[in-house]
């Protein structure tokens, strides 16, 4: 049945296969530590099947959103991020216009790029005043990153890093829930956004929820600092195998 359904998508039953784990793994390291899924997936997904970034991996960050942020509902502040939505819309222009443009090598070097920023910041928890003018910056960049490779969250944990872990994880999910859907929106006035990539989302769901679920269940008896550094070290290893 699987193999019917990819053939249809014009996918090989290894390359499904490849996606899904990828995913699955991605979902289970950003339920298990705050993030995961994009940042996992991007890289990876380039070179397994590069035409579901940023698309999928938007619609992915979407539901796994939905479903971290009623864990942390009480924890979400979202009018103090006001500033960030805003730059998001001038950030999804410009990283529209960069989807767009910049041929397919390019956009593999930004998207690695972004990759080991993302493993910088987590890493090195630099800290950056809060004001308006660095919300707006950050909502900026991440608007960049998040309609390129589906990866927003960096410029907002550098603005972050202060907030208790569980305050953090939920205002992120509410963050990427609108933010995710402006994307989408965006992408899709575009037209970026085909019945393919609805196509293969449905078929590559389950694995999503897989691996979200597996880490509702385990990730409490992993070290989540040891957890964290492997997918890092995962990540880097894929974003330099797209640098060379």
């Amino acid at each position: 049945m699987i193999e019917d359904v990819v053939t249809w998508l014009d996918m090989s039953p290894n390359t499904w296969t490849g996606c899904a784990l990828t995913l699955a793994l991605g979902a289970f390291v950003q339920r298990a530590t705050g993030f995961g899924l994009a940042v996992i997936g991007a890289p990876l997904l380039l070179m397994i099947e590069p035409r579901l970034v940023p698309v999928v991996l938007v619609l992915f960050g979407f539901t796994v959103s939905l479903i971290m942020v009623r864990h942390y509902l009480h924890e979400v502040r979202l009018g103090a991020l006001a500033m960030a939505l805003v730059g998001r819309l001038p950030g999804n222009a410009l990283g529209l216009w960069l989807l767009i443009a910049a041929p397919m090598v390019v956009l593999e070097k930004l998207i690695a790029a972004i990759v080991l920023f993302a493993v910088f910041v987590t890493i090195c928890r630099v800290r950056v005043p809060v004001n308006r003018v660095s919300l707006f910056g950050a909502g900026v960049f991440s608007g960049i990153f998040g309609t390129v490779a589906a990866i927003g969250g960096p410029p907002m944990v550098l603005l972050m890093h202060g907030f208790a872990p569980d305050r953090l994880r939920g205002n992120l999910a509410a963050f990427f829930i609108i933010t995710s859907m402006l994307t989408l929106a965006t992408l899709a006035l575009a037209g970026q956004v085909g019945l393919w990539h609805l196509g293969v989302a449905a078929t590559l769901l389950p694995a999503v929820l897989l691996g979200n679920a597996l880490a509702d269940r385990v990730a409490h008896r992993i070290d989540r600092q040891w957890l964290q550094a492997a997918s890092l070290a995962l990540c880097t290893l894929a974003a330099v195998g797209l640098l060379l």
